[in-house]
């Protein structure tokens, strides 16, 4: 892959088991770490179906499957259906406000918790703060935290990025008491009136796999637009 005048090396990762879809494997492409990456260069990637951790730019490259797709909403196109009005109406009791990202205790503590309770045996449960902050922050993505409030508690912090035509959800996590408020809805749903209000055309949700029901509900989100064979069609 390459720029104007600057070509990226690419690396392709070990193939291992897919975490999303029983018998299948996943591998990946790795933007080079040592590419210098500005503002233009992530919207470019991120306009290009590349996702990030941390400082790690990356797309699914997986043998003899294609299912992960990138999806985005196009903000003046979106219609909500009746369930996620419903969804939006019992968040209307939270404050939200938009901070930057640095470390504070209650924040890393608040996401240990939500790691505990769905992912106890990710390697993401880990209680090194550093690995945190390396996983949620970057250098080039003007990330910000969408952080919800409850009675002045917080109750969940979604991480946004942004950049030029869009902003990416890029990882959501709260208080596990709270999930009958459909918080994941309620952040994307939060994100495309806020995009509309500042004319940012589009919200990305990362990967979507249709036969994986962890990935369902981003088709939920209508209309919704996928990247395939390097273009941004409707989905059905």
């Amino acid at each position: 892959m390459s720029t104007a005048h600057n070509p990226i090396k690419l690396y392709e990762t070990v193939v291992d088991d897919c975490p999303y879809l029983e018998d299948r494997q996943s591998a990946s492409i790795l933007v080079d770490p040592e590419h210098k990456i500005d503002q233009a260069l992530f919207g470019l990637l991120s306009r290009s179906g590349f996702r990030r951790s941390g400082d790690m730019l990356y797309s699914p490259k997986c043998p003899n499957c294609q299912a992960c797709v990138s999806v985005r909403i196009p903000v003046t196109e979106f219609k909500a259906s009746r369930g996620q009005k419903r969804v939006w109406r019992k968040n209307l009791d939270l404050k939200v406000t938009i901070e930057e990202v640095s470390f504070k205790q209650e924040h890393f503590e608040l996401y240990l918790k939500y790691q505990k309770a769905r992912h106890p045996n990710s390697s993401m449960c880990d209680d090194d703060p550093h690995k945190y902050i390396s996983f949620i922050n970057s250098k080039f993505s003007r990330s910000k935290f969408l952080c919800l409030y409850s009675n002045e508690e917080l109750i969940a912090i979604s991480v946004v990025d942004q950049f030029d035509g869009g902003v990416s959800a890029v990882y959501t996590f709260f208080e596990p008491e709270q999930s009958a408020r459909s918080i994941g809805t309620f952040v994307i749903l939060y994100l495309v009136k806020l995009s509309r209000t500042r004319k940012i055309p589009y919200v990305y949700l990362g990967y979507w796999i249709e036969q994986s029901s962890k990935m369902s509900y981003k088709s939920n989100f209508q209309p919704l637009e996928g990247y395939i064979d390097r273009n941004w069609i409707t989905l059905d």
